[in-house]
Order: C-alpha cells, then sequence, then structure tokens
C-alpha cells in the first residue's frame, strides 16, 4: 500500500495546522488581516481571540500556501508586534471556507 499523505516538506497535499500567536495581537486588527491574507491564498478554517490575549487560527490547504501564511502571522498588520506562534498539526479540515469566529 503506498503512503498517500501529505509531505509537508516538499508541499505536496493538504495540511490543516493549529497556530497559537502570541504578543501584542488583540486591538490591532490582527483577525481581521488573517481573515484577508488566508483567503487571498484560497486556505480554510478560521481565526479567533482568546481570552488570554493571543490569536489562535486553524489553517488548512496546500503545505507551501499554509506555511507562506505562518510566516505571514510572524508579522501580522501594522500595528501587531509577535512574539511567538506555537504551531502543531489540526485534526480540523474540511471547511469551505475562511471565517472569523468569537473569542474563547
Amino acid at each position: 500500500m503506498t503512503d498517500t499523505s501529505p509531505d509537508p516538506s516538499t508541499g505536496d497535499g493538504n495540511i490543516a495546522v493549529h497556530a497559537r500567536i502570541e504578543g501584542r495581537v488583540q486591538g490591532v486588527w490582527y483577525r481581521a488581516w488573517t481573515v484577508e491574507e488566508a483567503r487571498k491564498r484560497d486556505l480554510t478554517g478560521w481565526v479567533r481571540n482568546r481570552n488570554d490575549g493571543s490569536v489562535e487560527a486553524v489553517f488548512c490547504g496546500p503545505a507551501k500556501v499554509v506555511q507562506s501564511m505562518i510566516t505571514a502571522c510572524h508579522d501580522g498588520p501594522t500595528h501587531a508586534c509577535v512574539d511567538r506562534i506555537h504551531e502543531e498539526p489540526a485534526l480540523e479540515d474540511g471547511f469551505a471556507t475562511f471565517e472569523k469566529r468569537p473569542t474563547a
């Protein structure tokens, strides 16, 4: 049997990544910026603020495109100051679009 799972190192196939973004990322238009950037890249998933002051998102799509989104998240919108991004594989997929969700 052939392994058909995506290979993030080559960018083949689709992946889903859960990212938690820490720093000055609330009150600086970060969620709306994330929605715009993800939709420009044709990614699916979601973004929301967390009560602890971080932002979390799930990005689903081609591996290279998801990685370009994560890279862009390190800068974020103009007034953001990202300290760190924690990434892990996400189990969620099958989203129709990229959406902004309520604070958790």
